[in-house]
């Protein structure tokens, strides 16, 4: 059974188990002439480039729909190709690199694009290409791709295909 002076309240005020340490090396801060300009500069500089940030902000790559067609037909054809060369082709490794930089360059232009983003064809190929991209960073440009991922992304290329040719 638990003694009554833990279950009774008590009239005194706690006291506190741990006190507070006051250390001489935290100091009030002075503020001088130097100081003043300083935030009034920096206020000053926020306040003119903040409406830049609230501007909307237009991609430097911003392409027409022809243009994404087109590139995006290209890359169709250049990774079909990478994927239908022989193991023992020696250019394989050049057609490989020729492929992921062709497909950096593919990605980094049209990610940033909201308009392009919902599309069949943009989601296929984005998909295909990580894929593709993937397997080569892991096992090597000479390594061909299995059976059933090569598959899925033909299929994946002509699905974005057909939805190219229907504008999506």
């Amino acid at each position: 059974m638990a003694s009554p002076t833990l279950i009774t309240p008590s009239t005194s005020t706690p006291k506190a188990l741990i006190t507070p340490i006051r250390s001489k090396l935290i100091s009030v801060p002075t503020i001088n002439a130097a100081t003043t300009r300083r935030r009034e500069f920096l206020s000053l500089a926020a306040g003119i480039l903040c409406p830049a940030l609230f501007l909307p902000a237009t991609s430097a790559f911003a392409a027409s729909d022809e243009e994404y067609v087109k590139e995006a037909s290209e890359v169709i054809k250049k990774v079909r190709s990478t994927l239908s060369m022989e193991k023992t082709n020696p250019n394989i490794a050049d057609s490989v690199a020729e492929l992921r930089e062709t497909s950096n360059y593919w990605v980094a232009k049209y990610r940033r694009e909201k308009a392009l983003l919902g599309r069949a064809s943009f989601r296929d190929i984005y998909s295909a290409l990580n894929a593709v991209s993937g397997h080569y960073v892991s096992f090597g440009p000479t390594t061909p791709i299995p059976a059933k991922r090569k598959q899925r992304i033909l299929e994946e290329m002509d699905t974005a295909e057909k939805a190219l040719q229907r504008g999506r």
